[in-house]
């Protein structure tokens, strides 16, 4: 099959003819129909993380079973699926809890040392990224990592559902539990941001502040819930949430970028008993200074990491599919343009430069 691998770290993707293993167990092959282009496999593209090369990265993903192994139970050869990189095995004590992005045991979903692996090159492993491994004509996951979706949702906006979307808006509507009359802000409006900006729309926020250096980003933002708007090119961001709040801040600020400066920012922007939630990918290395004397303790404030915005995706994806027909949720503007396979690299150079919410390929 077709697909897009990275070779060496900081280096563009190529595109390879990789083997797929035949599905076993509990294993499902997708036929790839959208791939979206996440910032987190950008990140591990350009940082070495430690993952083993090659690799086949890509995790956003929708398409139709093509082929179920024997032991599959939840699934069908032409079911309409959404893919998920929250691996779990479904039994331990988190799992039954409805927390599986808690999982004790997340290698489950996994093959085993002595077994084919999943994808090879001429004769040698391809690393999947997230036991997914996305940027393909096809995968090979387990189908713990995979749900069923209403088939009148468009495969590239179904695509999204499986990381920006549940990452975001899960982190508003999860994480954070937000609630009618919640001031909200969210530092960086990409996919996961306006998710996020969307989410604590969805549950009610009084204040939904957008901020980002792009102006035609936090218009965009607006169009997914957002009240005010904040650019930090026109001055002090704490100054100017702020001012929005009548001086108190935020009730739960969501930072999205993935940078030290943006992260502290969503900590000095919350108001007493505020809580800032880290989502963006930070650079391995970055420590955060704060003083918990001075400002966390008397302002009595909470700093969170949040890892796919603590979804249940087993039910948070038909949720957000269903909503997305029922015109209830926005996904057409989170897409900014559909692309091909071979144009990946450049895919990524626009989301680099901020120009794009979110690209996806097709097949």
């Amino acid at each position: 099959m077709k697909a897009a691998i990275i070779e060496a770290v900081g280096q563009p993707f190529v595109i390879r003819d990789v083997d797929i293993a035949e599905p076993i167990g509990r294993e499902v092959t997708v036929q790839v129909k959208a791939s979206g282009l996440c910032h987190s496999d950008l990140h591990v593209a350009e940082n070495d993380f430690g993952y083993p090369l090659p690799g086949l990265l890509g995790h956003e993903i929708s398409g139709i079973v093509a082929k179920i192994g024997p032991d599959v139970t939840e699934f069908a050869v032409g079911d309409h699926v959404v893919a998920c990189l929250v691996g779990h095995c479904g039994t331990c004590e988190a799992c039954r809890a409805g927390r599986s992005y808690e999982c004790y045991n997340p290698t489950f979903v996994q093959r085993t040392a002595d077994q084919e692996p999943r994808y090879s090159l001429d004769g040698q492993p391809v690393f999947g990224f997230m036991d997914i491994g996305g940027f393909a004509e096809q995968v090979l996951v387990h189908e713990n990592n995979l749900v069923v979706v209403n088939e009148d949702i468009p495969f590239e906006k179904a695509a999204l559902l499986g990381c920006g979307v549940v990452t975001g808006a899960g982190a508003a509507i999860n994480s954070a539990a937000v609630r009618v009359g919640d001031t909200v802000a969210v530092i960086g409006c990409g996919g996961v941001g306006l998710s996020a900006v969307q989410g604590a729309a969805i549950a009610g926020a009084r204040r939904v502040i957008a901020i980002d250096l792009q102006p035609a980003k936090l218009e965009l933002a607006k169009k997914f819930g957002a009240t005010h708007v904040v650019n930090p090119a026109d001055g002090d961001v704490v100054e100017q949430v702020k001012a929005l709040t009548d001086g108190r801040g935020v009730k739960h600020s969501f930072e999205v970028i993935g940078l030290k400066a943006t992260a502290m920012q969503a900590y000095d922007i919350l108001a007493v008993g505020g809580t800032a939630y880290l989502i963006g990918m930070q650079k391995p290395g970055t420590i955060l200074e704060i003083d918990p004397i001075t400002s966390m303790l008397p302002m009595q404030k909470g700093l969170r990491g949040v890892v796919m915005g603590s979804t249940n995706f087993k039910h948070d994806v038909p949720m957000f599919a269903d909503f997305y027909t029922q015109g209830r949720f926005n996904l057409d503007d989170l897409v900014s343009q559909t692309i091909s396979l071979e144009e990946i690299n450049e895919g990524y150079e626009e989301l680099k430069k901020g120009r794009v919410a979110r690209s996806v390929i097709v097949f």
